[in-house]
């Protein structure tokens, strides 16, 4: 079975990762730095960014959350706002540059799972 991913804004639309970019981008210049996606198989991915870095985090049921990681970077950025209206700072550490955010939003929802060469942590 192929998995499909819809963004839960109310719209039972599936997204498909040839789309799912374009979608998330148009988002962003509405001032919705928030996404939140589902998949048929029970995962949640969450992209919050501030348009230059962004926090993915994809949740795999009973296996945890795991969340993209940029080891070796330092600081921290701050402008991430959150659908409810909350403004977050992060650990640059854990969030990744935006292009990089954008490739794995796309893998992920065409393949439901990382890139191989993508680095992430376990959050438990």
């Amino acid at each position: 079975m192929i998995e499909s991913w819809v963004i839960e804004d109310g719209s039972p639309v599936p997204v498909s990762s040839e789309v799912v970019l374009e979608t998330v981008r148009a988002r962003i210049g509405s001032d919705r730095l928030e996404t939140w996606l589902t998949s048929s198989s029970g995962q949640s991915l969450a992209f919050v960014t501030n348009t230059q870095r962004a926090m993915v985090v994809l949740f795999e049921g009973e296996d945890g959350e795991q969340h993209a990681v940029d080891p070796g970077a330092s600081g921290s950025s701050e402008g991430f706002v959150l659908s409810n209206g909350q403004h977050d700072e992060y650990p640059d550490e854990d969030t990744v540059p935006i292009g990089e955010a954008f490739r794995l939003v796309e893998h992920i929802v065409s393949t439901g799972s990382w890139p191989a060469d993508a680095r992430w942590v376990v959050d438990r």
